[in-house]
C-alpha cells in the first residue's frame, strides 16, 4: 500500500483511540467485523469510501483528514465512556457531527470564520 493508504489506518486508529472507541465499537457501528477494523488499522486491508464517509462524520472530521499526515486539533469531540456507547449512540453522534461539519463548511462558503479544515 502507498503513503496515503498507510496514513488512512494510522490515522482510524489516532481517532478511534482519541475519541476513546473501542475496535469492536467502530465494528459495530460499520456493520462489519472487529477483525476487519484491526486489520484496516494495521494497513492489512484497505477501507471502502463509504466506511471513511461513515467514521469522517462519527469523528467529526472531514474526510481528507485520514490521508493527512497530521489529525486536526480543531475536530469534534464528544467525552463518552467506550463500555456504554450502544449502536445508536453512535449514528447520533454521527448525525450531530455531520451537521456541524456541514454548518462549518456553509460558514466557510458564505465567507466567515468557521473552524478551519
Amino acid at each position: 500500500m502507498n503513503d496515503a493508504s498507510n496514513r488512512i489506518g494510522e490515522n482510524i486508529k489516532t481517532l478511534r483511540e482519541q475519541s476513546g472507541f473501542t475496535q469492536s465499537n467502530i465494528a459495530k457501528y460499520l456493520k462489519v467485523d472487529q477483525s476487519l477494523i484491526s486489520k484496516i488499522e494495521k494497513n492489512e486491508r484497505s477501507i471502502t469510501s463509504d466506511m471513511l464517509d461513515k467514521l469522517s462524520a462519527l469523528f467529526g472530521v472531514i474526510a481528507e483528514s485520514f490521508i493527512k499526515e497530521s489529525i486536526p486539533a480543531n475536530r469534534i469531540s464528544f467525552a463518552l465512556r467506550a463500555s456504554e456507547i450502544t449502536e445508536d449512540d453512535l449514528e447520533t453522534i454521527s448525525a450531530i457531527n455531520r451537521i456541524a461539519l456541514n454548518s462549518n463548511f456553509m460558514t466557510q462558503l458564505l465567507g466567515g470564520a468557521g473552524v478551519d479544515r
